[in-house]
């Protein structure tokens, strides 16, 4: 909320205004810049050469065929997978470890049947919230208890437990690999150097660019799957617990070092203690990756609440899709607030539990579980009753029905979905696309590298050149422009609502405690949910897919946003104040350029966010290389998928790099 200003701000004529000869112009100093100078130039040519030539086609003869060799290397293995060494001593053991620990997990929730598994689920959220009565543990516990029960009411409880015997293995596994790494990194300045840039690259991928390699190197179905969303979700706990074990209190650290506690003491006892909130904050973005890796995996024969949504989309049935993606959005908000639970507890100032006492609660909750499972056996309920199931399908149908009837068009004034979405696709990303085209490629290296180097210098400027460089080879340079004039559309959207919405919250306290649970929400859905109401609303269009980026980019854009402005060092606004600024002159001129060095984090977050949504998008009408993905990997046309996947990996490359500020760039930006 905005503070009134002083009666001293009134007497406006008290603060003399700055004269013409206190500072140079705004021409002056650009051309003292050189920086400056070196984009407008690297602009003026880009521009002026797109305007002279008009064709920005990448020269056949710079281009090289690189979709046989991988033709090639995916027939060898196909052919060779029953008899080469490396599966039949290596890869053939991962798999089968793979496919037997999913089996097992999924044969124990079968044998718990619906009563166990819903009880079980009820007394970990209630653990979760402390154990009592107090009103944390009971809405946890309520929370787990009306998931599983509209689950079961969905008709989706079996594809439930496909997804959740899933996701058990993956999560267990990527949070082992996770704080191991995580040590590493905690523990040793060359592993954290070492590992820093893996985990940096790693990020700014989409999740099909996992998906591929692996693929190629297990064929479709679970050990794919299951090697793919280890490596995609173990990255946050490797990073948080190397913060967690860094961050580390040195007085306690010190403490127990002159108690003369050996290294290993003072990590079990001391560092690892002090970095469990941490941890714990890891294994819920683990936890929240793993979920959303496997429902995607669907189009590589994961199965699970995803394969409906997949059928769904493909078909634009969204009825078929809704009870899948009701019960993965309420298995996310479970899992997301279970997790969180558990984290609260460490700050909890209730006194802690002893050893003993824990043992016997879970001892209870044990035997509680097992009497829930054999009553259900007893009464011959381990599957869900057909006649609780209630359909939604063919009324959801109806109402996306009326929906595109009363709203897809001639609605007044405003037109409607359909017209918006033809409108934005005609309107900004077809001229988008056509102007990326319309300049010489090299023109567009020129431009991305001098935006790179003013960003993060000449490595950054390196990578960028290279990485749409290798595009072009593949002969991909076309199709990669037509994704990347989907994900600049949806960025400016995305950067426009996002900075605006969260400069609103970090001002008006209200606006802030109203979109909190709204944002909590969204970022615990998987990408693949924001695709099944653009359906129904912007049928099958590029548009459809570049909304869909917009609201999946703005959570991380808007927190962000909010939390450099909130963290402004007050001092410098009263400053401001004192001096007479009003409002505006206070956000445009003090906490706007304070708070850049979190502008540009929340820009670099919506690009890689916008990027991976783009590339989903294409199932639903964006085309490009996010369609040309999806048929490598449901068609068996590897050789396509890979190339694809490779210039998705590039695109990643250059809008991260273009978009994340070098050292000397942040320190210049605190200063």
């Amino acid at each position: 909320m905005s503070v009134a200003p002083s009666p001293v701000l009134e007497k406006k004529d008290s603060v003399s205004p700055p004269g013409p000869t206190e500072g140079p112009g705004p021409l002056a100093a650009l051309v003292r810049n050189p920086k400056a100078i070196a984009l407008l130039v690297a602009v003026l040519v880009a521009v002026v050469s797109a305007a002279v030539t008009a064709n920005g086609v990448w020269p056949s003869d710079l281009t090289f065929d690189v979709r046989s060799p991988l033709d090639d290397v995916n027939t060898w293995m196909a052919q060779n997978r029953d008899r080469h060494w490396i599966f039949l001593y290596f890869l053939l053991h991962i798999s089968n470890a793979s496919e037997s620990a999913v089996e097992g997990v999924l044969s124990g929730l079968e044998s718990l049947g619906f009563i166990g598994v819903t009880v079980a689920a009820v007394l970990i959220s209630w653990y979760a919230g402390g154990a009592g009565l107090r009103r944390r543990s009971l809405t946890l516990a309520g929370t787990a208890f009306a998931t599983f029960a509209v689950i079961g009411v969905l008709d989706v409880w079996e594809e439930a437990m496909e997804t959740l015997a899933l996701m058990v293995v993956c999560v267990a596994v990527a949070a082992l690999v996770g704080v191991l790494l995580g040590l590493a990194a905690g523990l040793s300045d060359r592993a954290e150097r070492i590992l820093r840039p893996v985990f940096d690259t790693m990020q700014v991928l989409p999740a099909f660019s996992y998906l591929l390699p692996f693929v190629m190197m297990f064929d479709v179905g679970t050990p794919a799957v299951f090697i793919s969303t280890v490596i995609y979700a173990s990255p946050p706990m490797a990073r948080l617990t190397s913060l967690g074990l860094r961050g580390a209190d040195a007085a306690a650290l010190e403490a127990s070092q002159s108690l003369g506690a050996s290294a290993w003491q003072r990590l079990w006892t001391a560092r690892l203690p002090l970095a469990r909130k941490q941890m714990l904050l890891g294994l819920n973005q683990t936890i929240m990756m793993s979920l959303s890796m496997v429902v995607l995996a669907t189009v590589v024969g994961a199965g699970g609440l995803g394969d409906p949504i997949f059928q769904a989309i493909s078909t634009l049935d969204v009825g078929l899709a809704a009870p899948a993606g009701i019960a993965i959005v309420l298995i996310a908000i479970w899992l997301d607030r279970t997790t969180a639970g558990f984290g609260a507890r460490i700050d909890d100032s209730a006194p802690p539990r002893t050893a003993f006492a824990t043992r016997i609660l879970w001892a209870v909750i044990a035997a509680l579980v097992a009497g829930a499972t054999v009553l259900g056996q007893a009464l011959g309920r381990t599957e869900w009753p057909e006649n609780w199931i209630v359909s939604i399908s063919e009324p959801i149908n109806d109402v996306v029905g009326w929906i595109e009837r009363e709203f897809s068009t001639g609605v007044p004034v405003v037109g409607g979905t359909l017209t918006w979405a033809s409108g934005f696709t005609r309107g900004v990303i077809n001229p988008m696309f056509d102007a990326l085209l319309a300049t010489p490629w090299w023109a567009v290296l020129l431009l991305a590298g001098v935006l790179a180097y003013l960003a993060g210098r000449w490595r950054a400027a390196v990578t960028v050149v290279l990485a749409l460089g290798a595009i072009g080879a593949m002969g991909l340079w076309n199709r990669s422009m037509d994704t990347l004039s989907q994900v600049i559309a949806a960025l400016v959207v995305t950067l426009v609502l996002g900075f605006a919405i969260g400069v609103l919250a970090a001002r008006v306290a209200w606006v802030e405690r109203t979109i909190r649970p709204v944002l909590d929400t969204m970022q615990t859905l998987p990408a693949f949910i924001y695709l099944i109401p653009m359906i129904a609303l912007f049928g099958n269009d590029p548009s459809a897919g570049a909304v869909a980026a917009v609201i999946y980019a703005l959570p991380a854009v808007i927190r962000i946003t909010a939390q450099g402005i909130r963290q402004i060092d007050p001092s410098a606004l009263e400053a401001a104040r004192s001096l007479g600024a009003s409002t505006g002159q206070q956000l445009w001129q003090v906490q706007l350029p304070l708070a850049r060095p979190a502008l540009l984090v929340a820009l670099n977050q919506g690009v890689v966010l916008v990027l991976s949504m783009v590339v989903i998008g294409g199932i639903i009408g964006g085309g490009a290389l996010g369609v040309d993905v999806i048929r490598g990997l449901t068609k068996g046309d590897l050789g396509l998928g890979m190339t694809a996947g490779i210039a998705i990996v590039c695109l990643g490359l250059l809008l991260d790099r273009i978009s994340q500020p070098g050292k000397d760039v942040k320190e210049r930006a605190l200063r």
